[in-house]
Order: C-alpha cells, then structure tokens, then sequence
C-alpha cells in the first residue's frame, strides 16, 4: 500500500529516494532557525493569539514578524504592547493597505534573517510543536520546503477537518515534485515551511496587491523550482473556519462572481508557471486539480445564486475550459470532474443545474435520465449528445457515481426512510446489488454515528427513465430518531454503503426526494424528552440530511432562529 492510502500507521517512514538515512529525524535540539511571518489587517480579536501560537513554538522560532497592513482597528497597537516584552517580535505597519495577502507576506518575507520562513495568518494558530516537526524534517532530509497536515477547525462548532490527509498520512521525502504530482492539491502556503536562500535565490514571492488566491500562484512557483520536499503527518496548522464572521475569508467568500474569476485566474496562472518550467506533468495535474476540487465546489453552489452569477460564472468556466486540450480531457475521463466539464464547455447556456449539483458532490451521484445515442452509446442526455459517457461501462463498480433517492415517512410505526437505487446502463444489476448498509453520522463530529440496519435491495418492476436498463432497487428501514434524540440537538447527515453479490461495495450519499410533505418539518412524540423537532432536508448538494431538536427547550431554540430569520 503506498504512501498516499495508507492513514493508519503515523510512525511508517517512507523516502522515495532510495536513501533511507535522509528520513531520519535530527536528535540533537533545534536551533533558533526559523521565522514566522505573521500577516493581518483589522483582525484586533484574534492577531496576538496568532502571534502568541508563534512565539509558543520554542526555541526553533528565531523571530516573529508580524505585518499589519494598514489596520483601523488598533491590530498595530496590541502588536506594539506585546513586542514590547518580547524581543522576538518585530511589527511592521504598512502604510498602505494593500487591498490582498500577498503584498504583507512579501513584506515579512522581505524582513526574515533566518534561514527558514512560515506563513501564519491573523485568525489562525500554530498548534504546539508544528515548528520543531517541520524543522527536524527540512534538516533531516535537507529539504529546501517541509509541509505537515493542516486542519480546519469549524468555529463554534469545534468540528476538524484535515486538508489533503492522504498527502500527510506517512513521512517521505520527494526528491523531485514531479515524483508526486498530488503535491499542486495542497495549494495552502501556511503548513509549510520554507528555505530562506531556497525562495530568495528563485526569486519566489506572492502576487502583489489585490489578488485572491495568491497561494495558488505561490505555490505553483516553489513547485516550478523543483525543490526537495519533505513531508510529515504532524498537525502544524489550525485553519479557523468562521461562517458567521462579518468578514468572511477569501475561501468562504465566494457569493460574488469575481471570487471566481480571480480563483480560475490563479488556476490558469499556476499551470503557466508550471509549463514554462518544463513541468508539464505537474501543469496537467493542476488542471485535474481544478475539475475535481474547484469545479465540483462552486457547481455545487451555483443554486444559491441568482441568474446573473450562473450566466456569468457559466461564460468565465467555458473560457476557463476551452484552454484545455485533448490530453487533459482524457485523462481519467469518467471522473465526475470532467464530466461535469464537458457539459459546461459543451453548453452554451447553463443547463441542467440539479443534475450538475448531484454529479458534483462527494461522491459524486449521477442521477436520471441516463440518455443514449441511436447506437445505444450513453451520453448526457438527448439535448447534448457530443457529451460521452461511454468511460462508465469500464468504471469499477466501487467508483460509479451511483444514484440513491431517500425519502423519510411518518407512520404509526414511527419514521421509516425509504430508499431506491438506480441502474446506470445496466453496470447495477452485472455487479447484482445485494444490501444496503444505514447509518447517520453527525454533521459536527463525524466519529459519532448512530448505524441503521443491513437492509436487502429488493429489484422494483419500474425501470429508471429513458435510456436506462430495466429496473430500479428498494430497500426500507426504520430510522431511531429517540437514538439520535439521546445525542442532543444537532444535524445527521444519511451515509449509505451498497454491497454487491461479488464482494464489492460502493459508499453513497443518497438524492432528497421534494415531493410533497416530504422535506416538513415534524413535532414527534420521544417517551424521554416529551417532544422532538424533526427537520428532513436537502443539502447544497441536494443529499438527505436530517436536523433533529429533542425536548422543548430544543424546539424553542429552533422556533427563535426561525423567528430571527424571518425578521431579517
């Protein structure tokens, strides 16, 4: 099993080298040899917990410099009262605000002495020990950039993502970014860190002013020097995600059409950077990288949007995609990323907006009607027949985007969820689906599950839509909403595996039913807290999820945030 599927054994070494004895991790104690460049701007509620977290890293941390880009808000002011007793900190205020976070970052980097740089920013923190991993693996290895694992952490909630996890399972040692192309996934500058001269003598720096995503570009650049690379699974970044931020982040702000432009911008700029270094390989993988990871993500959202950003956002991404070649679309050509491409690109209007949604989620659910030529080749449908999916009737059954409609039913026997799953050009019922495995999972913590039953799929007499072979499959179960209830109030998102006859199986999501009643919300009965609040709904990316409100202080809170919403 190789580096980038393995999660479960954090102490593996791995070198892709063949030299074993770069792996190791330096014994003697780490040396003052590392700055941390700290930027922000009217960020006063959360700068000097970013510095402190810096400062807190020990003695591997030489200085800390702290760049404030015009703030109004008294951000230079805290800085200057914590400098004053720490004489690793140096502030720096521009003048100007540079209106992005590549110019502060360029300042500070403009400043270091020492021979290792970090990227923090203002909202975000170093956990404990994050300076000394990345250390003790850039010296060890001697590795001009060390990367670590990044978390995101979901404010209030506490919730933990980590980004890029197969990346950071194991520790390895890539002598060449072309030995591992996954590498342009990680587009992040912050848990890393970097070799001073290493940046210095290439010439490396951020995009200057007013440009989002300027980590993108960065990234492509250091990647495009070709440097030894060593990676570790160590957490060495808190990313602090918060939604109901008045100012929300670049990557959260994404409601105007221009974060988009500026995000394909960034995206076009890295391949270019990459192909005119002779990295062609890498070039191609941040053009994968942008129809797996970006495209998937904003289609998912193009319902939120009005008409005026979806015909916007549709004519930038045919721009964006008529750049690509024809290597770039057959590489991996079933994948739901390119897929979802090649509608856009083959569209001139936006089309087929729910189906797109349900393509692009994770994982990815291709839903009906399965549409096919008059020489029975499957397409996308009637109306864009130029778009193939002929790479399905070779895609692992485990890899299909397979499609599952849920709906929740209220009964005397209590809540039952009824489930339905659909051929896909007869590669359903070849593989002979035999169960289906339930379960709900907390939306805020994923370690806590409440698992339903293994319940049989049993071959419906109704087939699937147009073009698809003969048959559907049903299932039914109870859901324990008083299991749930125990847990407290919060949202339960619906995770189903399909097994089939031979050994194979495939982990969905399952596609909201809207019919009528079907998404309403439900005072039911719970012989513990007297009454709960039931909520059916879909997603953004139209799956099943479920709220749940036990007792009646849980149902008034609900009724207040109703009330809040609907007075604003």
């Amino acid at each position: 099993m190789n580096a980038e599927s393995e999660t479960g054994r954090e102490t593996a070494r791995v070198t892709e080298s063949g030299t074993e004895g770069e792996t190791e991790e330096a014994t003697r104690e780490p040396r003052a040899r590392v700055a941390v460049v700290v930027i922000g701007y009217d960020d006063a509620a959360h700068v000097t917990d970013a510095v402190r977290s810096a400062l807190a890293q020990g003695p591997a941390v030489r200085e800390v410099v702290a760049v404030d880009d015009c703030s109004k808000d008294g951000s230079a002011a805290l800085l200057e009262r914590l400098a004053a007793s720490e004489p690793r900190l140096k502030v720096i205020r521009r003048r100007v605000n540079s209106g992005g976070c590549g110019t502060p970052r360029n300042t500070g980097l403009g400043a270091v002495t020492a021979p290792y740089v970090m990227f923090l920013d203002s909202d975000d923190v170093l956990p404990p020990g994050a300076v000394e991993a990345l250390l003790r693996a850039a010296e060890g290895a001697h590795a001009e950039v060390a990367g670590g694992l990044c978390v995101r952490r979901e404010l209030p909630s506490g919730r933990e993502v980590a980004w890029q996890e197969r990346l950071y399972a194991l520790h390895a040692v890539v002598p060449h970014p072309a030995r591992r192309p996954r590498l342009v996934h990680d587009t992040l500058c912050v848990n890393k860190l970097y070799r001073t001269d290493f940046l210095r003598a290439h010439g490396i720096r951020f995009p200057e002013g007013r440009f989002p995503y300027e980590d993108v570009v960065f990234t492509a650049r250091v990647l495009a020097a070709g440097p030894r690379i060593a990676l570790v699974p160590d957490r060495v970044y808190l990313w602090h995600v918060r939604r109901s931020a008045g100012r929300l982040s670049i990557s959260l702000d994404r409601a105007g059409v221009e974060n988009w432009r500026a995000r394909t911008e960034a995206c076009r700029q890295a391949y270019e950077v990459l192909l005119g270094a002779g990295q062609k390989e890498l070039a191609r993988a941040v053009r994968a990288k942008f129809l797996d990871h970006d495209l998937r993500m904003y289609v998912r959202e193009l319902g939120l949007r009005n008409a005026a950003y979806r015909n916007a956002w549709w004519e930038l991404t045919r721009a964006h995609l008529a750049q690509y070649d024809a290597d770039d679309w057959a590489r991996n050509p079933a994948a739901p990323g390119r897929l979802v491409g090649q509608v856009v690109l083959a569209s001139p209007q936006p089309c087929d907006l729910p189906r797109l949604r349900e393509l692009a989620a994770r994982p990815a659910r291709l839903c009906p009607p399965y549409a096919r030529t008059a020489d029975g080749t499957p397409v996308w449908s009637e109306k864009l027949p130029q778009v193939s999916l002929e790479p399905l009737r070779t895609r692992p059954v485990r890899a299909l985007p397979l499609a599952v409609d849920a709906e929740l039913r209220p009964g005397l026997r209590g809540t039952r969820l009824r489930l339905r799953l659909h051929e896909l050009y007869g590669r359903v019922a070849q593989a002979g689906p035999a169960a289906v495995d339930v379960e709900w999972r907390h939306r805020d913590d994923g370690d806590v599950v409440v698992p339903g039953a293994a319940v049989a799929l049993v071959p419906c007499a109704t087939g699937s839509g147009a073009g698809g072979a003969a048959g559907t499959w049903s299932a039914e179960t109870a859901v324990d909403l008083p299991a749930l209830a125990a847990l407290g109030p919060g949202t339960w998102d619906l995770r189903l595996r399909v097994r089939f006859e031979d050994g194979a199986s495939r982990d969905v999501t399952a596609h909201a039913l809207r019919g009528a009643g079907l998404l309403r919300r439900r005072a039911v009965p719970n012989a513990r807290r007297g009454v709960m609040l039931v909520q059916p709904y879909a997603t953004h990316s139209g799956a099943l999820a479920l709220r749940v409100a036990p007792g009646v202080r849980g149902v008034l809170s609900v009724v207040r945030a109703r009330l809040r919403r609907l007075l604003h």
